[in-house]
């Protein structure tokens, strides 16, 4: 059973996953969004990959360099041992600005003895649809397409480069280096300018790092994820993907294989949250201004999802001639959900222009464009709130009256009005004010089962739904309050199994859910903490922070047998959640030493 034991690399231009042994299985160059570079992660056979393997026996162990995002291959044999060093540069020149080329340097730090190696460069351009020749000219190999689209890459190295083509072992008897590049590089690469740079990015990520508000408990998992999240940020659009990588199944052998290179407005008013109390409110600002700038015009739509550079159109797309993760067909490129209807996107929204003007400093010009949104996203909530929606889970057949839909109504007329009392248009205010409650009163009237003692996944079902989860988080009903405690009772009694959560049990399009849904189980430990179960909520937490990968990271789902990780990775939601579990569950106590730091700021 193959888990997915990958670490993952990456410079806020693209990202790469690299397996327990050391072997590039997934990238896509120059940004996270473009075709594949590596995608054996889709496809042993046909996928390409790049990786340095000992002749012989060895054994490797796999670990970050603490508090960065340098992830350390070490493999002993028995004539030697030497640690692969990867990382993609990022760090600030003298002139200040980011360099963050679409590279990746593997800095080869020898040990001990002399190991003999054989690299394999087995690049596969453009999703390996193409395909890809590789020649070694003076000062690199070069690998491109001689068919379809046109792509290539480069790759530098301080060993005999002939050799890397023809396969044939070179010898690590002191440190050595590679680096893979989209563009030719202008200077002179060397064994000593990639330690320059793994110096560089090293410092990088350790000055990030020491800028994270560190909390008194669970601080190497909410720095881990905090790092993680940060991998998942696009520097030149301030988007956040949902996730690295394309079709990864959410169950083995089915087709629930989503692309979730793509930027999800609902994950948006959380990424601004916690990144905020985190302390690194510039991610969370250039975020908003990237959903700000995405805001449509009066009388427009707003999708559920976008392009990383913005991208309004998601076709979706079949790769036929891969074979997927573990012969799980079909490889989906793009997204269809994208043309969705999902009334819950209002709330989320509101609820990050809110957070907009509670947190950061506004022009007057940008204050006029976002008062102008909110008065548009109400209109478009009176309107639409009493018709069914796709819900949360996105399902692809009928809508229905989702609870979490209306919940999240409610939130854009709750944070609209405090919007309107911000900005002293009280008229506003008072006449949001009757909207809310109208809504309030449908939802505890609609959704509850008098049946099931809870409110239920939509109106006058009796299905339960882990969402619902959520009404507390969005302030809408208090965690003290008897029909959120029957209700957090209810959902885990009926959708826990083996300690993990399902979404929700109800057949869907694709039939019933298999695996479980990781987020979910972050969800109840959270909700269970706050009404009260505080010791089954932290060791809830602790067993699941179990669950995690040798590197500590998520993907989106679990096997509730196995406890292997199912679906896209790294899952920024996961990691999001993992995050603002251990706040909660910490008591939001920040450590002596932030409290120490944020006295002296302030």
């Amino acid at each position: 059973m193959k888990n997915l034991d990958y670490g993952i690399i990456g410079n806020c231009r693209s990202a790469a996953l690299v397996s327990k042994t050391g072997s590039v299985e997934w990238l896509c160059l120059p940004h996270f969004a473009a075709p594949s570079t590596f995608a054996r992660i889709l496809d042993d056979k046909k996928g390409g990959f790049f990786s340095v393997k000992p002749v012989g026996d060895y054994e490797t162990e796999q670990f970050y360099i603490s508090r960065t995002n340098i992830l350390v291959t070490k493999f002993t044999c028995e004539s030697g041992v030497f640690e692969l060093h990867d990382f993609m540069p990022r760090y600030r020149n003298e002139h200040g600005v980011y360099y963050t080329p679409p590279d990746i340097v593997r800095y080869i730090k020898h040990i001990s003895g002399s190991v003999n190696v054989v690299i394999n460069f087995e690049p596969k351009l453009v999703y390996a649809m193409s395909n890809t020749a590789i020649d070694v000219e003076e000062e690199y190999i070069k690998a491109y397409t001689t068919d379809g689209e046109y792509d290539s890459v480069y790759l530098y190295s301080s060993f005999d480069k002939k050799s890397i083509k023809d396969k044939l072992p070179v010898t690590i008897k002191q440190n050595e280096y590679l680096l893979l590049s989209y563009n030719q590089k202008l200077l002179k690469q060397s064994t000593n300018r990639s330690y320059l740079k793994h110096q560089r990015t090293k410092v990088y990520w350790l000055n990030w790092s020491d800028k994270t508000t560190s909390f008194k408990s669970y601080e190497a998992a909410i720095n881990r994820s905090a790092l993680t999240l940060k991998l998942l940020n696009y520097q030149k659009s301030g988007a956040i993907l949902a996730a690295l990588t394309t079709s990864l199944p959410e169950t083995i052998g089915e087709v629930r294989n989503w692309d979730y290179r793509f930027c999800w407005i609902r994950d948006a008013s959380m990424v601004v949250k916690i990144m905020t109390e985190l302390g690194h409110e510039r991610i969370a600002e250039r975020y908003l201004n990237f959903i700000i700038s995405l805001m449509p015009d009066k009388g427009q739509k707003m999708q559920i999802m976008y392009g990383i550079h913005g991208e309004k159109e998601l076709t979706e797309v079949e790769l036929d001639h891969l074979a997927g993760y573990e012969g799980s067909k079909p490889v989906r490129i793009g997204n269809a959900a994208y043309v969705q209807k999902q009334n819950d996107i209002y709330g989320i929204l509101m609820d990050v222009v809110l957070q907009y003007f509670e947190r950061f400093r506004s022009t007057l010009g940008n204050s006029e464009d976002l008062w102008t949104i909110v008065r548009n996203i109400v209109k478009v909530v009176d309107e639409n709130w009493q018709e069914p929606d796709k819900g949360i889970w996105e399902i692809r057949s009928e809508g229905k009256h989702f609870t979490f839909s209306k919940v999240l109504c409610w939130v854009a007329i709750d944070r609209a009005r405090k919007i309107a009392t911000l900005l002293k248009r009280d008229t506003y205010a008072i006449e949001w004010k009757k909207l809310e409650e109208k809504i309030a009163a449908d939802i505890h009237k609609n959704a509850w089962s008098d049946q099931k003692h809870t409110f239920t996944q939509s109106y006058g079902s009796n299905d339960l739904d882990a969402a619902v989860l959520l009404m507390e988080t969005y302030g809408f009903i208090k965690a003290d309050d008897q029909r959120y405690k029957k209700t957090v009772l209810a959902i885990q009694k009926e959708l826990e199994h083996d300690g993990l959560m399902y979404r929700y049990k109800n057949e869907d399009d694709f039939g019933e859910p298999q695996s479980a849904f990781t987020i979910c189980s972050f969800w109840l430990i959270n909700s269970l903490y706050k009404i009260g179960l505080k010791d089954e909520a932290k060791r809830k937490f602790d067993a699941l922070l179990a669950c995690s990968n040798h590197l500590g990271l998520f993907s989106e789902d679990l096997d509730f047998k196995t406890r292997r990780l199912l679906g896209n990775f790294p899952q920024a939601y996961s990691h999001l959640a993992i995050i603002e579990t251990a706040i909660t569950l910490s008591g939001a106590q920040i450590s002596k030493e932030a409290q120490i730091m944020k006295s002296i700021h302030h």
